[in-house]
């Protein structure tokens, strides 16, 4: 195969548009900027529909418009329609791990016969219901199992791993902790 016929897209990733995209902002880190917004309206009960519309990269702004739905489980006086916020929770650190996994190996030409995730973890109620101050209303730890097929070798999928959980932004996100800012508007 000549360069000019040189398989270009690995794993669903185009390669040449991916380093593409990294010589850019290699060059210009304003291309790497991005901002990501979303608006939640309550559903009823314990629904919540949230409306993605736009989105920004590297100051161009990138038009959507998906819906993602929540609920609760029965069990939380929800109707069990929809996964709950913390599936949702586990779900978006999952899916950006996976677009680490793929773009690395995509870039290292390392094709992919298969890749999950399996994330959990607990949560004691007794802390979101405001039962006992002293129990945290969220996680104390999450495990998670990545499972990797493919052309890679054992040492290329352990370097792999080790920098899509120095890279991801969501592992970033959940590892460490970042600064929220509360404003209430009462209508």
């Amino acid at each position: 195969m000549n360069a000019t016929t040189e398989l270009t897209t690995v794993n669903g990733i185009d390669t040449h548009a991916l380093r593409g995209a990294i010589e850019a902002i290699t060059q210009d880190p304003a291309k790497g900027m991005t901002h990501w917004q979303v608006t939640t309206h309550w559903a009823g009960g314990a629904r919540s529909e949230t409306r993605v519309t736009t989105g920004v990269i590297g100051g161009q702004r990138i038009a959507k418009n998906f819906r993602i739905h929540v609920d609760e489980p029965l069990e939380l006086c929800g109707t069990n329609q929809h996964a709950n916020p913390q599936e949702t929770l586990l779900a978006a650190l999952n899916a950006c791990m996976v677009v680490g996994y793929v773009a690395c190996c995509a870039i290292e030409g390392i094709e992919l016969d298969e890749l999950r995730i399996d994330t959990e973890g607990d949560i004691d109620l007794r802390g979101f219901l405001g039962i006992d101050p002293t129990v945290k209303p969220g996680y104390d730890q999450l495990a998670y199992t990545v499972r990797l097929k493919g052309s890679g070798t054992p040492e290329q999928f352990a370097r792999i791993h080790r920098t899509v959980m120095a890279t991801s932004p969501n592992y970033f996100n959940l590892a460490n902790a970042i600064t929220l800012k509360s404003r209430l508007v009462v209508m």
